[in-house]
């Protein structure tokens, strides 16, 4: 048992500053409580950095780093930066502070000496534990006993005799479970040393704990193991690790919150909570060839305030539900979300760096695999409402008709490398196992993932951990399919060598739990590792064809060459997926996507323009295939605009059209702008933020893309689950060699399946192209469905325009769509 009293702390060091880093001699920490930690000091002109390190027994921490910038006119504005977690988390309930002030010695003003750094608390936080809260504390220690438990199901779980808690590390010594009884007391913990005789089965550390409330328990774990930067190991038995098997993560409780910017994680439970699903139906799954997606961001969606919500639910899952109406609308049938697993968006704010006025907005690292992220909650609710929220989403978007994809981040986590570690579970817990590690190298864990760390994910341990989690969010939540970030680095061994056939997605696509689910790859890594239309797939892996993007792209800009490209796409890429018992909708056609511009970027610059991601410009992709129409960014120009609407339109036509399964941007139905930055996931702001008000003044763009979906949706020869043949389709083209040509016609013919002919045609050319059409089949006439030439709204009637003329004139960048009808 450890309670803290409010401590007061003086460090005064001596010395001159200098321009380059120096290294002071440790200066020892002592506390009010007689508890002992060292301080290691470095100094420059600009900043003082103290690293707290072992041996210190503190609530939430082992070695914690801050750096203070050192402005003697603003001291009062002082950044510091603790690497897991914070003080104000270590000694204190969530809502405490901790004041840091700075006395500059003054006796040569021109030369200032190393300042006095003091460590100190307001009155209102030097409470003292009063006799009676001690009684209570030794009352409830006295109820807590533990019996050895079980090793299975990993994670806590609730046992006829108490809470069993099970973790998994192979090279740990040592195991220590630390308890949190009382959320509201955070500053009290119990722990429990387990004895690897009793408490372990093989690699299994396991305890079971009597009297334990069924739910607001936090807790996480000691662990300690060998040592040696050399053997891969990374244990430090100082730090409370997050069970990687924790259902619900407690941490800071209101998104964005920087009070809270270094709060730790921990595990939690809630075993009192019941959900009703009523009449959802886990086997009632929409036909793949009929999925249109939307891929959206939960917060991003709504945390702006144009979305009319009350600020307790903007941003929240509840946020969502209130904006289904839209969804249903627009006429999608598939969501997919940007991480909804628990991350920090605070985590590069963790240390001094050019992006540390960043905050991750789009969730692409993951803490934990098990847990929604809290602060999705609305109104700061906590993890236990974030899973009770998620749920009632899920049902409500089931409800309207909307199934929910997932996209899953198991290429890497948020723990770093190991030049700037942030250890926060597995680094800890077991770094041999759940990372990939090249021992020959100083920075030993192998990066291709492109953020400092790759998930082991075709060890046995870690490939059941993640067939665990993908299977919880099936069962427990209800989930209709995942998108698999970087999904070249899970086909990889556990030295980084590519695999031929990775265990992990095998086990995936025979898994009988996910049997009915709609698995999607993103298939290339940042190690190079590129498998667009060879993705390892069991005939059952859709893939994000990248290969789609980029010739749609090429030729709606008019490049050269891309005529027959173009074609290929819009017959469903058979060139890469017409293999084995696949079929036209394992390819995802995409044009624009979270990373790299929107649909309305794509078309106003030419170049990327990142400068506020603070990194000079080097991130983003260089490589876009767009074209600005004219001019680079925002104009008045009505003839560029009009252009850049008409492009607009022509992409989302095309991708309506081809077979395949079509996935748009939230927010290009009003043409969303994040003002040319093509990396923006570090921007909780109206860069991200959909922006509602747009919606509405860009009514004409929404009612073009809801018809576009409508017409697919209805017409039966769009959503085929078999590539098309000769008799199926009638290229109007006799001149395929010719690089010079850029316009595009074709028929789609209805044969047994019915709806009608269909024709259309592309012109991707500067000037307009009359071309004779070809007949329509006996006793039918063709009707004007779409032209992206006319104004609104005459660019796209449902039920036809009659009286087509025999030649049409099809405009400059422009596109047109026919339909034979009696």
């Amino acid at each position: 048992r450890k309670l803290y009293p409010w401590p007061i702390i003086a460090i005064l060091l001596n010395g001159w500053m200098f321009g380059c880093w120096t290294q002071a001699q440790s200066v020892v920490l002592q506390e009010h409580s007689g508890v002992m930690a060292s301080f290691s000091i470095r100094s420059s002109l600009s900043t003082l950095q103290l690293s707290l390190c072992p041996p210190l027994s503190i609530g939430f921490v082992g070695r914690c780093e801050l750096t203070l910038p050192l402005h003697r006119a603003h001291l009062d504005t002082l950044r510091h930066s603790v690497q897991q977690p914070s003080l104000s988390s270590i000694l204190f309930c969530r809502q405490d502070k901790v004041r840091l002030g700075l006395l500059w010695s003054a006796s040569d003003k021109k030369h200032a000496k190393m300042p006095a750094v003091i460590f100190a608390y307001s009155q209102a936080e030097k409470q003292v534990l009063n006799q009676d809260h001690l009684h209570d504390i030794e009352g409830e220690r006295s109820k807590l006993i533990s019996i050895p438990g079980q090793p299975s199901p990993l994670g806590a779980s609730l046992l006829d005799t108490g809470v069993n808690f099970a973790l998994f590390s192979q090279h740990a010594t040592s195991v220590t479970l630390c308890l949190f009884p009382d959320i509201e007391r955070r500053h009290i913990m119990e722990e429990i040393k387990l004895d690897p005789g009793k408490n372990k089965t093989g690699d299994i550390w396991h305890i079971c704990v009597k009297n334990l409330p069924l739910s607001g328990v936090l807790y996480g774990y000691h662990v300690d193991g060998p040592r040696g930067w050399e053997d891969g190991h990374r244990f430090n038995k100082t730090l409370i690790l997050l069970d990687p098997y924790a259902k619900l993560v407690e941490g800071r409780h209101f998104f964005g919150d920087s009070s809270q910017k270094m709060a730790g994680f921990l595990g939690t439970y809630d075993f009192t909570a019941g959900f009703d699903w009523e009449d959802d139906d886990l086997c009632q799954k929409l036909p793949e060839k009929d999925v249109i997606i939307y891929e959206m961001n939960v917060r991003a969606f709504t945390a702006d305030e144009s979305s009319g919500l009350g600020s307790n639910i903007r941003g929240s899952y509840l946020g969502l539900i209130e904006k289904i109406p839209h969804l249903v609308d627009l006429g999608v049938n598939v969501v997919e979300l940007l991480p909804v697993f628990e991350f920090d968006e605070f985590e590069f704010q963790r240390r001094s760096n050019p992006r540390d006025h960043m905050i991750n907005t789009w969730g692409y690292s993951t803490v934990n695999f098990f847990s929604p992220m809290s602060r999705y909650a609305s109104n700061g609710g906590g993890p236990a409402a974030a899973s009770l929220e998620f749920k009632k989403m899920v049902k409500a978007l089931h409800k309207a008709g909307i199934e929910v994809i997932l996209d899953v981040v198991y290429n890497h986590t948020n723990e770093a490398d190991d030049e700037y570690p942030y250890t926060t579970s597995f680094r800890g817990i077991d770094n041999l196992v759940y990372y990939m590690v090249d021992k020959n190298s100083y920075v030993q864990l192998i990066n291709y993932s492109g953020c400092g760390n790759t998930f082991n994910s075709n060890h046995p341990v870690v490939m059941t951990l993640i067939l665990d989690s993908l299977r919880h969010w099936v069962v427990e939540y209800h989930v209709d399919g995942f998108r698999f970030d970087l999904a070249s680095c899970l086909c990889r061994g556990t030295d980084g060598v590519p695999l031929s056939s990775p265990p992990l997605i095998r086990a995936i696509a025979k898994d009988p739990v996910l049997a009915k689910c709609k698995l999607i790859a993103e298939p290339w890594d940042c190690g190079g590792f590129y498998q667009v239309g060879c993705f390892p797939n069991w005939d059952r892996w859709a893939e994000w064809n990248g290969q789609y993007r980029d010739d749609v792209r090429r030729f709606m800009k008019g490049d050269a060459g891309m005529k027959g490209p173009f074609a290929t796409r819009l017959a469903g890429s058979a060139d890469l997926y017409h293999v084995n018992n696949r079929r036209p909708y394992h390819s995802i056609n995409f044009i624009v996507a979270h990373d790299g511009f929107t649909l309305y970027d794509l078309v106003a610059y030419n170049m990327k323009h990142n400068k506020a991601n603070g990194e000079g410009g080097k991130d983003g992709s260089n490589d876009n295939y767009s074209w600005n129409c004219g001019t680079e960014g925002e104009t008045e120009d009505p003839e560029i605009n009009s252009l850049r609407s008409r492009q607009m339109k022509n992409f989302h036509l095309a991708i309506m059209l081809s077979q395949g399964m079509p996935m748009m941007l939230m927010g290009d139905e009003y043409g969303h702008t994040r003002y040319g930055n093509n990396n923006s996931y570090g921007h909780d702001s109206s860069i991200n933020h959909y922006q509602w008000q747009q919606l509405e003044k860009n009514e004409s763009h929404f009612r073009f893309f809801v018809k576009c979906i409508e017409f697919r949706r209805q017409h039966p020869l769009l959503g085929r689950d078999s590539f098309l043949t000769t008799k199926d389709v009638t290229w109007h083209e006799d001149n395929w060699d010719n690089s010079n040509s850029r316009f595009l016609a074709f028929t789609l013919h209805e044969n047994t399946l019915g709806g009608g002919d269909t024709y259309a045609a592309f012109n991707a050319h500067d000037f307009s192209v009359s071309v004779t059409l070809p007949p329509p089949p006996s006793g039918k006439h063709w009707y004007r469905l779409a032209d992206t030439n006319l104004p609104a709204p005459d660019d796209f009637v449902m039920n036809g325009v009659p009286g087509v003329q025999a030649v049409y004139n099809i405009a400059a960048f422009s596109s047109v769509l026919l339909h034979a009808k009696p």
